[in-house]
């Protein structure tokens, strides 16, 4: 006798009989469930395919060389070079007036006054050579004295504009960010608005006034999603940089600037005198966050071509030094002439790798409102820092 037999055993007398067609069939939803989700996946990942390889294409920093050819240091910058004035026109001469012709007769001499008859004698010549000689020519104006060179730096400030950027995350697009940057010669505010998903928009907020070290930040702050701003006040009366997100305050030198008005400080000084920053130039910003403060050696690479929506534009490299030992956190800066020197490329690499990347997403013309004309500095302007203001309004990604 086999030990499995392949007979069933016959039911017991009074027991239901069960047949294989009567039982229910097997549940086949989770089988469809995970079609589904394969399905999904593979369409997701073929559209992603697609509009990534549609993405502008640029090139990861690398690390160079340093070639340091000059070290620059915040000083004031240089006020307008004063216009010479045009020498008014010379008034044409006035005609002489017609003399009336002498009458001459005779006269009989005084032996007492001789000097009288020929004086009356004489004047009849001497108005008739008056009439006769040209008129003298008007004195020359007097030229200025030419200008001396200013020692301090050429600065101008962008004028005011809403800059449109495409922002990426590893290289994958999402939202469209925006800079908001507003300036009237006087005063400044500028607002970085960066969308990131599931976390929220990033925005970053400087306003202030214009001094002699060119942008001067007044309030500086920072608020990551729905989390509470993190606020930097400058008090240029003390000379401190008091934070809400710590007691401790920092010193306030001159020429300071935040995170990202430190951006537009740079575009400024470019459009004041492109040809100073040469590649392997070093210029040094004292730069505060939301809890601290330290120094920004940021070195001119040099021009490059960069791929924006609208094309491909020459653009100049600027990229950040290492702060301290061990710093791996980079931040690299592409300004374009086209755009008035404004910033076409923003490329932030974390130490982990991760990229967040601000790329031009208008046209690769100068913007109606951005003129290419200097700005002037304003004439109250003093050679040092002037007071800020008492306001104060709130408005983790560290450059």
């Amino acid at each position: 006798m086999p030990l499995f037999s392949s007979r069933r055993p016959r039911p017991a007398s009074g027991e239901q009989t069960v047949s294989v067609s009567d039982r229910p069939a097997p549940r086949r939803w989770g089988r469809w469930l995970l079609a589904i989700l394969i399905v999904g996946t593979l369409h997701w990942s073929a559209m992603r395919w697609i509009e990534r390889a549609r993405l502008p294409s640029n090139e990861t920093p690398q690390e160079k060389p340093l070639v340091q050819i000059e070290l620059l240091t915040p000083k004031p910058i240089a006020p307008p070079a004063p216009v010479p004035k045009k020498p008014a026109p010379p008034k044409p001469a006035a005609a002489p007036k017609p003399q009336p012709a002498p009458v001459l007769s005779a006269v009989t001499k005084q032996p007492d006054a001789p000097a009288a008859t020929s004086g009356v004698a004489a004047s009849a010549p001497a108005q008739t050579a008056a009439a006769s000689a040209p008129a003298p020519a008007p004195a020359p104006a007097s030229q200025p004295a030419p200008a001396q060179a200013a020692s301090g730096d050429k600065f101008s400030v962008p004028p005011s504009g809403e800059l449109r950027y495409d922002t990426l995350v590893n290289g994958v697009m999402n939202q469209t960010g925006t800079i908001h940057w507003s300036n009237d010669g006087q005063h400044y505010e500028m607002v970085v608005s960066i969308p990131l998903p599931f976390v929220g928009p990033y925005v970053y907020s400087s306003k202030g006034h214009i001094d002699g070290f060119g942008i001067a930040p007044e309030q500086y702050s920072e608020q990551r999603g729905r989390r509470a701003a993190d606020v930097a006040i400058f008090n240029r009366e003390t000379k401190q940089i008091v934070h809400t997100k710590t007691p401790q305050s920092q010193p306030l030198a001159d020429g300071a600037q935040d995170r990202f008005s430190v951006v537009m400080q740079l575009a400024s000084l470019v459009r004041g005198n492109p040809d100073k920053y040469r590649p392997g130039v070093t210029r040094q910003f004292s730069v505060a966050d939301n809890d601290s403060n330290e120094i920004w050696p940021i070195e001119t690479i040099g021009d490059e071509s960069v791929q924006a929506r609208g094309g491909f534009t020459t653009a100049r490299h600027f990229t950040r030094l290492p702060r301290r030992e061990g710093d791996r956190r980079k931040l690299d800066i592409w300004l374009a002439p086209s755009l008035g020197w404004l910033p076409v490329r923003i490329l932030q690499t974390e130490p982990n790798g991760m990229q967040i990347e601000l790329l031009w997403a208008g046209n690769l013309q100068q913007p109606a409102t951005q003129q290419s004309t200097p700005e002037k500095a304003p004439e109250s302007a003093p050679s040092g820092t002037a007071d800020a203001s008492d306001e104060s309004a709130p408005s983790e990604t560290h450059p």
